[in-house]
């Protein structure tokens, strides 16, 4: 059997996503391999798998900081134990209280967020101080993504006013580039050690004039191989885990493979080159231009019209297929298909072994 066919698929609904442990094992193996062992340096976003127990599988291999986009998943995080979540968002409105409740409610995990402006550090210090209670913060910097964050050479001043805030700590910087998508290494490299330079320097500033040891969070998972080689910075990567056709396509300098894929059906043939199967757009991430699908038994076909439950797809050879056949599909984007899925199914050694959860995407928990 290939890797990723499954036994007894045919007791197996459609669409259906997929993880195969043995795969995620292995690229949580290989991202520690990149920081040396050193899981000091990583801090992995977990907006990618929003699940508990692959959350539980990392923190089985060392890795004890995660970062993560939604009240949601910092409470998944904190109810399986983790020690340090950074909320890697500014909260704003309802959610800095329910951050506040969060930190109530699980003592033993320190929370952390971002704030790119002093009205929302002013904020986050009244709902905080009111509990007696405080909240660690790391600046948002914009090394060129432009959609959070203050600049490098403003922060300074930032800074200083946030030092002066009842329950507030700046416990350092954050950065996320996840606008430097060059496939060459040598130029991707190039262009984040450019604009690291300005944080780097902004942190040194910061150490000098308060004595105080400021923590640098920053890159993605289109970043993360450089970051891997530098010193003192902890590293975010989050597709690592599943990986994906987009990924795979864009950055071949790093050694993840996939390990989550959607089954889908052909429902119907339509003439000599043209099948149809069930995968929706409700089913994979449609955000981004066909295709939005690599199937791994079909390589050669090419999705062609995609709506709500369809997707409609050319072959060579329309003969080669019939009603029912299983095709095994990589999803370009894996964070947002993960997204539309209540469960996953998990798969050993090509068995289906058991379900889980896909906790973190609701919006809400319990807080």
């Amino acid at each position: 059997m290939h890797w990723y066919e499954i036994n007894s698929i045919e007791t197996i609904d459609s669409p259906a996503l997929v993880i195969y442990q043995e795969r995620i094992l292995e690229n949580i193996r290989l991202v520690k391999q990149m920081v040396n062992n050193n899981v000091d340096r990583l801090r992995p976003h977990v907006k990618t798998n929003k699940i508990a127990e692959v959350c539980q599988m990392m923190r089985d291999a060392g890795i004890y900081k995660f970062k993560c986009a939604t009240i949601a998943e910092a409470e998944m995080l904190a109810m399986i134990g983790v020690e340090d979540v950074l909320l890697a968002y500014q909260p704003v409105g309802p959610k800095a209280n329910r951050l506040l409740q969060l930190s109530i409610k699980f003592p033993s995990t320190t929370f952390s967020c971002l704030v790119d402006n002093l009205q929302s550090a002013q904020y986050l210090s009244a709902v905080f101080s009111e509990h007696k209670l405080s909240i660690n913060i790391y600046i948002d910097i914009n090394t060129g993504m432009n959609r959070s964050g203050i600049s490098a050479h403003q922060a300074i001043f930032l800074y200083e006013k946030l030092e002066l805030l009842r329950s507030i700590n700046v416990k350092g910087l954050h950065v996320y580039d996840g606008h430097i998508r060059e496939t060459d290494i040598v130029v991707r490299k190039k262009k984040v050690v450019a604009a690291y330079s300005d944080v780097k320097m902004l942190a040194e500033k910061i150490e000098a004039m308060h004595n105080k040891k400021i923590v640098i969070i920053a890159g993605g998972s289109t970043t993360f191989s450089v970051y891997a080689q530098l010193e003192n910075i902890e590293c975010s990567p989050g597709t690592f885990v599943f990986w994906d056709k987009g990924y795979k396509t864009l950055f071949p300098d790093q050694p993840f493979d996939y390990a989550s894929l959607v089954i889908t059906r052909v429902i119907s043939i339509i003439d000599k080159q043209t099948i149809t199967t069930d995968l929706g757009y409700k089913s994979v991430a449609a955000e981004s231009p066909l295709p939005r699908i690599y199937f791994l038994n079909a390589v050669d076909s090419v999705p062609i019209s995609h709506s709500e439950e369809h997707l409609v797809v050319t072959v060579p050879d329309s003969a080669n297929y019939k009603v029912g056949d299983i095709l095994y599909g990589v999803p370009f984007h894996i964070c947002p298909t993960v997204a539309l899925y209540n469960t996953i199914l998990l798969i050993k050694k090509n068995t289906l072994v058991d379900e889980w959860k896909v906790i973190a995407r609701d919006r809400k928990i319990s807080v």
